[in-house]
């Protein structure tokens, strides 16, 4: 009779912690937001014919400074996200904005894909296009125009993004360059 009172304890008192941990969980997920920048169905060759699977790819930010972006496969879509996003939150940088937009201009390129931005004053908004101003927005910069050139793929779009943002550098009141990456 005791046996079995302290195992019922002991249950009860793994499953609050169970909850508890779950709680903490759908915390940290609701950190960041994320959107779908990509879904594109692919296929590999094999001798009875094609195989299927789907590139997700997925930007995660939590609108304070951070943002990542994250690409995965899967049999479905689901899969594919959720790896995507898995990623995204791993390959997080920190972007430094100064007055809701970034301190000065700056142009970067990744392959083909070349990405120019440039401060706004306050109230213009974002004014870029595509995977720029999904990126941009995740960052938690409101105001910032941009432009892309050079190349259409999405990806290499908003990776040249990324890279710019990366490399922005704020000036502190001691005049010395702070670099975060």
């Amino acid at each position: 009779m005791l046996n079995s009172n302290k195992n019922k304890e002991r249950s009860k008192s793994f499953s609050k912690k169970n909850s508890k941990d779950r709680r903490k969980d759908r915390k940290e997920k609701d950190e960041f937001d994320s959107k779908i920048l990509d879904i594109a169905r692919v296929a590999r060759v094999v001798k009875g014919g094609r195989r299927f699977s789907f590139r997700t790819t997925v930007i995660a930010g939590d609108k304070k400074g951070r943002v990542g972006i994250g690409i995965g496969k899967g049999a479905d879509v689901a899969s594919g996200m959720n790896k995507a996003t898995a990623k995204a939150k791993k390959n997080l940088i920190k972007v430094n904005i100064k007055d809701d937009t970034i301190p000065y201009e700056i142009s970067e390129k990744y392959g083909a894909a070349k990405v120019f931005l440039k401060p706004a004053k306050k109230g213009r908004g974002v004014s870029a296009g595509g995977a720029v101003r999904t990126v941009v927005e995740l960052a938690g910069i409101e105001n910032v125009s941009a432009k892309i050139l050079g190349s259409a793929n999405k990806i290499n779009n908003a990776k040249a993004t990324l890279k710019a943002l990366a490399r922005l550098k704020v000036k502190t009141q001691n005049s010395k360059v702070k670099t975060t990456t």
